[in-house]
């Protein structure tokens, strides 16, 4: 936990997508829009709330963040890099063979990472899991998950969301990455998932809804949050801080090509002079 300004958090979450958009630019793959939508959610937690340590990565001690929409990978490699877990030279070996960045997660190859993910649904479990097992040890650590909200329609995430209501586990929180696409197009035409506020307070849990790029709104729920079992619904827009990416899904796997990657980093370097 770090005593950054809210300024110096939009400064870095300007760099971080800048070095998103680099990164997969350069290495011809990865997620982009959906790592651009929840990138300000993660400089919050990992530069001002997360309990970490990036010297000492298994702290005991320390709050535990799971990915559990582990396709913005891209997203997590890039705050934990920037926060001291690795080099930030290595975001460019994305995706290669025999790299520690992989397209999903991986805990056995990199520090920072909890668990491996990308089977939707599964992180979630697994962060229930953990909050569980930090209540039994009276542990006083924060769960914090990430969940996609194409990643609602898996049953496993409301199996794992009626399992904390039902053992009580209050130190378990959930950012619901509400940028209203998934791989197949707009959630809403996919499988309605509103009124989606009601439907987790009938599982058992607080909710909350803000604005999921506004950093003093992200940060006023997720300390709001800790020792609570809350969802906080993060409304965003997929492809956030650059015009010609935002609610464009057909970046959504896709990454940008060379010239589009130059009016991208001038466009969010424009914004940057006026942080």
């Amino acid at each position: 936990m770090e005593n950054h300004s809210i300024k110096n958090l939009d400064k870095i979450a300007n760099l971080a997508r800048q070095n998103i958009i680099k990164v997969t630019t350069e290495v011809e793959g990865g997620h982009l829009a959906g790592s651009l939508s929840c990138i300000d959610i993660l400089v919050v937690l990992y530069f001002k709330v997360l309990s970490h340590n990036p010297a000492m990565p298994d702290w005991d001690e320390r709050d535990r963040f799971i990915l559990s929409k582990g396709h913005a990978a891209p997203a997590l490699y890039t705050v934990l890099a920037m926060s001291g877990y690795f080099p930030e030279e290595e975001l460019y070996t994305l995706r290669k063979i025999n790299s520690r960045l992989q397209g999903h997660p991986d805990s056995k190859k990199l520090p920072g990472i909890e668990i491996s993910t990308g089977s939707l649904g599964q992180g979630f479990s697994a962060a229930v899991g953990m909050a569980l097992g930090y209540k039994y040890d009276k542990k006083n650590g924060q769960i914090y998950c990430l969940v996609g909200d194409g990643e609602c329609d898996e049953g496993q995430v409301w199996e794992a969301a009626m399992f904390a209501s039902s053992y009580n586990i209050k130190n378990i929180t959930v950012i619901i990455d509400r940028n209203r696409y998934q791989i197949d197009g707009e959630t809403e035409k996919v499988i309605k998932l509103e009124p989606l506020k009601d439907k987790w307070n009938s599982f058992g849990w607080e909710t909350m809804e803000i604005d999921g790029h506004n950093l003093n709104q992200i940060q006023e729920a997720l300390e709001k949050a800790r020792g609570t079992r809350t969802v906080i619904i993060a409304n965003t827009i997929k492809g956030k801080g650059v015009s010609f990416l935002e609610n464009n899904n057909k970046y959504h796997s896709k990454p940008c090509c060379r010239e589009e990657c130059s009016l991208a980093i001038d466009e969010l370097n424009k914004k940057l002079e006026f942080i």
